[in-house]
Parts: C-alpha cells; sequence; structure tokens
C-alpha cells in the first residue's frame, strides 16, 4: 500500500461535537497522516528524523500508570468485574465530573477526530470514534486503529468513544474518588474510555483493549488475548503470548511468516485468531537492522517515534539511548511490514508459545507444556516488568501477571483461561515456554539469550524440527526440554548447564518456584487437579531429592 494516498479534509462544520459536550472547539476530522505530522511540527510538538519520520516526547509519562487505570461501577459490571488491585472501581457521578472537567478544558480549543475501528473480522467489527487534544495522539490512533474508506467515513457511527485530554489534571484528586491528577477510565454503560493528564499513547490503545477484554467474552463467546500472531504459508497459524518486553513483536515479525498482528487477538467460536488492531506498537530500545529488520524498516514517513533520542548534532535516531525512558517506542500501520496478512485474520493455530523473560535465569529457553502445565502458566503469566514500560519501574522485576495481559483483563483470570484451555483441547495445538530472559545467572550476573538463539528455537518448532526429538524433565518446575534444537548450543537447553555453580542455580529455581505457588494460591480454589499438577514440582512440603 502507497503510504499517505487518502487526503481526507477537514469534515463540513454541520459534523460537531456537540452531543459529546464539545460546543466550542475547532474539530478537525480524518486528518491524514502528512497533514497531522505538518501540524505537529509547526505546534512545536515534534521533530523529523533524516528520513522524515516523525518523533515526540509524551512528557512526564512514557509508559502506562497502572494505579491509575479505574472502572466505573455500576449495574453492568458490579457483577462482572474481578475488582482489586487491578481492577479499580470509580463511581458513574464521579466519572461524569472528570468527563465535564474535560470537555470545559477543552472549550475553545482545537481537537483533532478520528473514526475508524478495531477487530479486523467483520463479525465482531467495533466501530471506535477518538477525539484527542494533540495532533500526534490522534496520528498514533491513525496507525493503530483499522482505517476505513471514504465511503465508510460518510455514514460513520461509533459504539465506543476515547476522549484524550493530555493537557488536563485534576487538582483535587481525591474529590473524583483517583489518587492522581492523571487517569484512564472506562465507562461500559456509556461506552466511553477517557484519558487525561498523560500524553502516553499506548493509555488510549490500552483502553480499549481492555474493553474488549469484558466485551468478547461475556458478550460475544470469543477469547480475547493479549498476544501477537502469523501464519506459514501452509495456513499454519502461531500466537505468541507475552507482555511488555519479552519479545511478541519480534518474534511474530518473520519474513518467512505473514504477520497477522502483534499485541492483540480474538479467538473466535469460528475457530479464526483475528487482530484487534491496524498497526503495530514496538519497543525500539537497542534497535538495530540486522537483529529486527522488519521493525527497522518499518520506521520511515507514516510511522511514529515516541521519546527517542538524536545522536549529537544529527537527525539520526540513537536507539541505544535511553536517557528519556527504556520504553522508547514506534506505532506504525501494518502495512510498514512487507509480509502481512490480508485481511488480517487466520484459522485456528497450530502451535502456541508462552514467552516469558525470567530474570531469575532459571526456566529452561524452550520446553513443551502438557494441558495441565500450559493452563497452569497461562494462569500465572511469570515475567519480568521491563525497566520504563511502566511509571515508576527502573530495573526489571519479577512478576506475574495473569493470562499475560493482567493489567488489560476485566473479568477473573480463571474465565480466560478456561476458555484457552477448552480451545486447546479442541485444536489440538502444541503450547511451548520459551524465555527469552536471562541464562548463565540472574540478571545482573547472567546474560540475555541471544535473540538468534531463540528465532532458531521458535523456526524448528514451526518446521516440525522437535516433532521427534528426545526431551528431558526439568527437576524442579516438570516441563519437558527438548535435548536438541538446531541452530542452538545444546549446553543451553538446560538452564544449569549455564550456571558456573549448579547449588546457586538450583537455591534460585527453587526461590522462584516457591514463588510460583504462592502467587497461585489466589487461584487455587478455581484450577482443577490437572492444573494444580502443571505447577513446578517443588514446594514447601517437597525436597529437590524427591525429583533428583
Amino acid at each position: 500500500m502507497e503510504l499517505l494516498t487518502i487526503k481526507t479534509t477537514i469534515m463540513s462544520t454541520t459534523k460537531d461535537l456537540s452531543k459529546y459536550g464539545l460546543k466550542n472547539v475547532r474539530a478537525q476530522w480524518n486528518l491524514d497522516a502528512e497533514t497531522l505530522q505538518k501540524l505537529t511540527l509547526e505546534k512545536g510538538m515534534g521533530v523529523e528524523t533524516e528520513n522524515g519520520t516523525l518523533c515526540v516526547n509524551t512528557g512526564k509519562f512514557t509508559g502506562r500508570s497502572p494505579k491509575d487505570r479505574f472502572l466505573v461501577k455500576d449495574d453492568y459490571t458490579k457483577d462482572k468485574i474481578w475488582w482489586g488491585r487491578i481492577n479499580k472501581p470509580v463511581s458513574p457521578e464521579n466519572f461524569d465530573k472528570l468527563y465535564n472537567e474535560i470537555t470545559n478544558y477543552l472549550d475553545g480549543k482545537e481537537v483533532f477526530v478520528r473514526d475508524a475501528y478495531v477487530c479486523a473480522d467483520p463479525k465482531y467489527r467495533m466501530n471506535v470514534r477518538t477525539i484527542t487534544e494533540y495532533p500526534w495522539s490522534n496520528y498514533f490512533i491513525k496507525n493503530m486503529f483499522l482505517r476505513l474508506d471514504e465511503a465508510e467515513l460518510e455514514d460513520f457511527e461509533e459504539e465506543w468513544l476515547v476522549l484524550c485530554a493530555p493537557g488536563y489534571e485534576a487538582q483535587n484528586p481525591s474529590e473524583y474518588g483517583i489518587l492522581s491528577g492523571n487517569f484512564s477510565i472506562l465507562n461500559f454503560t456509556k461506552k466511553i474510555a477517557l484519558v487525561g493528564g498523560s500524553a502516553y499513547t499506548g493509555e488510549m490503545k490500552k483502553g480499549i483493549f481492555s474493553a474488549l477484554n469484558l466485551i468478547l467474552p461475556t458478550e460475544k463467546e470469543v477469547l480475547p488475548m493479549h498476544c501477537s500472531a502469523n501464519v506459514g504459508e501452509a495456513g499454519d497459524t502461531a500466537i505468541f503470548f507475552g507482555l511488555s518486553g519479552t519479545g511478541k513483536t519480534t518474534l511474530s515479525a518473520d519474513p518467512e511468516r505473514k504477520l497477522i498482528g502483534d499485541d492483540e487477538h480474538g479467538w473466535t467460536k469460528e475457530d479464526t485468531i483475528f487482530n484487534f488492531e491496524g498497526g503495530c506498537y514496538a519497543k525500539v530500545i537497542d534497535l538495530t537492522e540486522e537483529k529486527e529488520p522488519d521493525i527497522y524498516r518499518a520506521i520511515r514517513p507514516g510511522a511514529l517515534l515516541e521519546n527517542v533520542v538524536f545522536k549529537e548534532g544529527t537527525k539520526e535516531v540513537d536507539f541505544f539511548d535511553s536517557s528519556i525512558t527504556q520504553n522508547t517506542r514506534v506505532s506504525y500501520p501494518i502495512y510498514h511490514i512487507d509480509n502481512i496478512q490480508e485481511p488480517s485474520y487466520a484459522s485456528n493455530p497450530k502451535n502456541i508459545f508462552f514467552l516469558t523473560c525470567d530474570a531469575f535465569g532459571v526456566l529452561p529457553p524452550v520446553s513443551k507444556l502438557t494441558p495441565g502445565q500450559a493452563a497452569y502458566h497461562f494462569i500465572s503469566g511469570y515475567t519480568a516488568k521491563v525497566a520504563g514500560t511502566e511509571a515508576g519501574i527502573t530495573e526489571p522485576v519479577p512478576s506475574f501477571s495473569a493470562c499475560f495481559g493482567e493489567p488489560f483483563m476485566p473479568l477473573h483470570p480463571a474465565v480466560y483461561a478456561e476458555m484457552l484451555s477448552e480451545k486447546m483441547k479442541a485444536s489440538g495445538v502444541n503450547v511451548w515456554l520459551i524465555n527469552t530472559g536471562w541464562s548463565g545467572g540472574p540478571y545482573g550476573v547472567g546474560s540475555r539469550i541471544k535473540l538468534k538463539y531463540t528465532r532458531a528455537m521458535i523456526s524448528a518448532i514451526l518446521e516440525g524440527k522437535l516433532d521427534d526429538v528426545d526431551f528431558d524433565t526439568h527437576p524442579i518446575f516438570g516441563l519437558h526440554m527438548p535435548k536438541y534444537c538446531p541452530g542452538v548450543p545444546t549446553e543451553m537447553l538446560d538452564p544449569m548447564n549455564t550456571w558456573l555453580q549448579k547449588g546457586a542455580y538450583v537455591s534460585k529455581a527453587i526461590q522462584l518456584a516457591h514463588s510460583f505457588h504462592i502467587n497461585f494460591d489466589k487461584f487455587a480454589s478455581q484450577a482443577s487437579e490437572e492444573i494444580m499438577n502443571g505447577g513446578p514440582l517443588i514446594d514447601s512440603h517437597h525436597s529437590l531429592t524427591e525429583h533428583l
């Protein structure tokens, strides 16, 4: 697809925003990327790289702020949502007050409107209208949501509204039942995602993702997944679960396979996997063309870089400079990748990969899971929070995120796990745990597993080269480790071999195993015996010698 071919001018003033409480705004509708880039530059909100790609700085927030995410608690949500640390309630009255505050704040200002949709499968399409204070926020939505043609824009009616005002800040947060001047709130009854006080574009994207994570399973019988997906020439789909920094975007961008999407998908009762989005939002820290050619080459006019730094005296991006944040990002429309699946959906997966960035350095780089282990590790969602992806995180922190996406999951994790388990068994899919984190020691001692080795493991699995190899069973985690994998040093496949001190490895592995059990306690009452048996073999009641 040629870049910047659609020139959509400002819509006529007969189409106003008064129904949203925005009565005195100057609305710019569905501007093309070129115009949005020009306006961003004219307003001093961005700069261009040497090849003409737009760069912006998202200000105070260079990642999501989970503590400032709320869901309106009302008749629709009160008995559906898993309320607690992740899903915090706010009253309908306080939502209305904040919404009115933002519309008053925007009074007399210029705003940018984008009409688009999410969910590539036509059966599940959801129209979304986004109104943003900044032109480059609108640019992000143009990249990330699915784009409409001129005829579809004429009769557009939205199902959900995103209203984003980064310049607004609540002066007395406690009066509105929130914690800070910034906030991201979902109102399922009014179908509004409200973002205030943060310019980090991911808040808009994850707001709609979170909305779909409630709507699709409860109303459409679709399993929403925080995963990337691609498909081979033979129609064999692969999906990759994992949180930010684990390799979802990188590993799904495979020149030998067509990309379905890099972050958010649905698995339907009709046995299809479909992308929610129309673009990719990739981390670019330490990016090189050699390691990640597809992402590197996607950074061209039409893409939007966030929080990167130029080499001194030039307009060349220094992808190794993390002085603003480790969470440097680029958004680009999916057609910036050469090899994509059009439209963005395919059939049932043949392989599922759970990606984890193990900061302890004890999990095998590749292991095959039984159905019980697959359900256990899906519910556990072990990884490490990587620096910069959330406010306040400055170094990797081992963590558990249910369903590899707990911050975006409004329902109890068991709901998603049961749906996944049913679909896995029905489709006969193979499930693999891939450690893209550390080997030879924990973070600070060992080293990150090389991307070329992880790619070799993925390729071997997709090509069926591990179908007939022998496996060892890990004595502590019970995982099935291949004894051989093409393109990977054999000594790496059993992680204990990479540690200088075997006793230190065993101690650290047992420590992590105990962490798994402690974390899983809150799910144990709703987990079957098969799932419970899928966890580490070692717990506080068993000694290592029973399994060695």
